[in-house]
């Protein structure tokens, strides 16, 4: 009769034939062969998987979503993290401007969307010159508005605010996140020379003015032409103030800027 089978790998009998162990040998080696088989196959299975994600790469790939997933053309975007060669110095987040105090209660620019974008391409613009753009003012709150006109009630410098039944209905462009005020700078970030000092309040900071240097109606000019090449409209008493094309779609605000 058969004999019956052994386990694998089991020692075969001494006693037994040679016919037998025969037989238990090639089950033995077989058995081997489907392990070979088996590793090879979850090899292959492994080398397919992705590889981890790390963590330096799950945060760059998440702040990057965070940067760009409203894409709104009105959605509020700070300039200097999608492009930080931009420099800001923001005056009214300190004392050194014309209310003598700091009426922000952080140094953030904040612009439209589209408006941001234009600005980026004016710093590539200039950066190919040698130059840049460094950041005064960009959105502001309306409440903040209110508070500059009353105590520089012109306007041919402040923007008169306007409310009715409640709500805001005219106001700065910057209330509505379309303005901007700048300067340029060099390569080391100073500033360069300029027709008159920021918020100055006198025809010294009109455009026409004809009493400035060379070099500061120079340079005055150039920051107005690179803006103005990227759909910028200058307002004719302030060389630093230029307003986004398209400024009227978007609302005025009072969010605040932290």
């Amino acid at each position: 009769m058969d004999e019956p089978d052994r386990a694998i790998g089991s020692i075969p009998d001494r006693g037994r034939s040679r016919g037998v162990t025969a037989i238990d040998c090639r089950r033995s080696l077989l058995a081997r062969a489907c392990i070979v088989v088996l590793c090879l196959a979850l090899e292959a299975a492994c080398s397919t998987r992705p590889e981890p994600e790390t963590a330096t790469g799950r945060t760059a790939s998440i702040a990057a979503g965070q940067i760009g997933d409203d894409a709104r053309a009105d959605a509020l975007v700070d300039p200097t993290l999608l492009d930080p060669s931009i420099l800001i110095d923001i005056r009214y987040a300190t004392p050194a401007n014309f209310t003598g105090v700091a009426v922000y209660p952080v140094a953030r620019c904040l612009l439209r969307r589209d408006v941001a974008e234009r600005l980026l391409r004016v710093q590539r613009a200039l950066r190919r010159e040698g130059v840049g753009v460094k950041l005064w003012d960009c959105y502001r709150p309306f409440s903040v508005q209110l508070r500059f006109w009353k105590l520089v009630p012109d306007p041919r410098y402040v923007a008169e605010p306007v409310v009715r039944d409640g709500r805001p209905v005219a106001g700065s462009k910057h209330n509505r996140g379309a303005a901007v005020d700048l300067t340029l700078v060099d390569g080391l970030g100073r500033e360069l020379e300029m027709p008159s000092a920021y918020d100055d309040f006198t025809e010294r900071a009109h455009r026409d003015f004809a009493g400035a240097s060379e070099k500061a109606r120079r340079n005055a000019g150039r920051l107005e032409a690179a803006m103005v090449a990227e759909g910028f409209l200058p307002l004719p008493t302030e060389w630093w103030h230029f307003d986004g094309p398209g400024w009227e779609a978007y609302d005025i605000s009072d969010e605040p800027l932290n």
